[in-house]
């Protein structure tokens, strides 16, 4: 799934030309914009909340060793069974030991974005298991060898008429296009129940973790997240070491947070708190396995520039509002991890030499920051894997610059040092690309620098008077060269 991580250009360039893709992502990021926008504006502290969380994310980082020691400790006196993960591999070993001493076969999931991270379907299905996505866009994308484009909305590169065809050629069904929305939600739920009756093991993710109590807190809409964990003997969650919480109290600040900026609502349709196993009769599983995983993020935690990047709640909020991952979507960033966060993380996770394109996947307008609920600072964040990517840090060389792109650049500083000579060549530059707005011929001239910028894009019309021209005009001081 990570295999063209370090291809952002090339995917990137393969998405603008795909013009249903463009109208998909467009739609479905305008609406959960549209409704965040709604569901903000009904709280008119939310920035104060956006600080209590960040406060939050930040203290459980800084606290973050013992925290999960009281986590794990926690979670054993409920009865439940914590396991220590390093990496995808040994995530991968850990449930499948779990999964085959319990001597299971059908494994129903819940969406979880860290069993996309180890790619674990593939290695269950390798053992003998059989793993059945529940969450309904995971499930569609299961069925057609699909992986996610986008943290909340997996399936938003799909249409109707794809999910028919899909159901048509994977679960036989007759005339699914005739189905409309509401029967292909009932063609998958009815084919979804009997694998949740059937099945051994349950396996989710979290969105929160508790310290205090032990709790995991799982948010979904759709219900399936309750059966999954309800339903099978077995409930092992698969937990980044990023997601824990001091304190129970912390919760519901999480919870006002992450609702409204991934969907746009007050509060999830369904949310779970999960404490150990059941007793004493109560509904839930036999045994239940907390798997905390590495894999990377001890590596970011020691980074004090890139450390903020684990408060991340995984709500895709900077995916809508980020204007790149609008154009692109998300398979163009070439693993789990899309959009801005993507772009951060996703580095660090693989390491630069398998990402190096993808800090510069970003105009840097800080519309991630603005609506991130935890206030990462990912515009600095990517600026600092720039910086790593151009110095050769982080076991990869530095960049080698074309000769014409070097030439070009110290051209630029040349002009830029000289403010007549930067008057006379920005004054003639704005005459050229106004008479290219109004249809003159301009010569090929080479623009080595602009080259992957003007590719898919158009030069921006400049206007007839330049900064200092509209600067005289607007102060009044016209014989002042400031």
């Amino acid at each position: 799934m990570h295999a063209n991580a370090k291809d952002f250009k090339q995917n990137a360039h393969r998405a603008l030309n795909d013009a249903f893709l463009q109208g998909a992502i467009r739609k479905a990021t305008q609406r959960f914009v549209n409704e965040r926008t709604h569901a903000v504006a009904e709280r008119p502290d939310f920035e104060a909340l956006r600080e209590r969380g960040r406060a939050i994310k930040q203290e459980a980082l800084d606290r973050l060793p013992d925290l999960l020691q009281e986590f794990e400790d926690n979670v054993i006196s409920s009865g439940g069974q914590v396991h220590w993960a390093r990496d995808a591999e040994e995530a991968q070993q850990i449930i499948v030991r779990i999964a085959r001493n319990a001597g299971v076969k059908t494994i129903v999931k819940s969406k979880s974005m860290t069993t996309e991270e180890i790619g674990l379907n593939p290695v269950l299905e390798r053992e003998g298991f059989v793993p059945v996505e529940t969450d309904l866009g995971e499930y569609i994308l299961q069925l057609d060898d699909d992986y996610p484009s986008h943290i909340i909305a997996p399936a938003v590169h799909k249409t109707k008429e794809d999910v028919a065809n899909i159901f048509e050629r994977r679960l036989h069904v007759k005339n699914p296009p005739e189905a409309g929305i509401p029967g292909l939600n009932a063609i998958a739920r009815k084919a979804l129940r009997g694998n949740f009756l059937k099945a051994e093991m349950g396996l989710t993710g979290a969105n929160l973790a508790c310290a205090e109590t032990g709790t995991i807190v799982l948010v979904e809409n759709e219900g399936n997240i309750c059966l999954t964990t309800a339903l099978p003997r077995i409930h092992v969650a698969l937990v980044g070491i990023e997601k824990v919480v001091p304190r129970f109290d912390d919760l519901s600040t999480m919870l006002m947070l992450l609702p409204r900026s991934a969907t746009g609502q007050r509060l999830g349709s369904y949310t779970s708190f999960i404490t150990g196993i059941a007793k004493n009769g109560e509904e839930g599983p036999e045994q239940f396995h907390v798997v905390l995983l590495d894999n990377g993020r001890s590596r970011i935690y020691a980074d004090e520039h890139l450390r903020g990047s684990l408060r991340c709640i995984r709500c895709g909020a900077c995916l809508n509002a980020c204007p790149v991952y609008n154009r692109t979507g998300g398979h163009a960033y070439g693993w789990v991890y899309p959009g801005p966060i993507g772009a951060v993380i996703t580095p660090q996770y693989l390491g630069l030499a398998e990402a190096p394109e993808l800090p510069y996947a970003s105009s840097l307008c800080g519309a991630c920051y603005e609506v991130c609920p935890v206030k990462i600072e990912i515009p600095h964040m990517l600026l600092e894997l720039r910086g790593q990517v151009a110095q050769g840090t982080a076991q990869r060389a530095p960049v080698k610059r074309p000769f014409l792109e070097a030439l070009s650049f110290r051209a630029f500083a040349f002009a830029a040092q000289r403010p007549a000579l930067w008057r006379l060549l920005s004054g003639i530059g704005r005459r050229v690309l106004r008479s290219k707005a109004s249809g003159a011929t301009i010569p090929s001239v080479p623009l080595p620098v602009l080259q992957d910028w003007t590719r898919d894009r158009d030069l921006p019309t400049p206007p007839a008077d330049g900064f200092l021209e509209q600067w005289r005009t607007r102060r009044g001081n016209k014989g002042d060269d400031a």
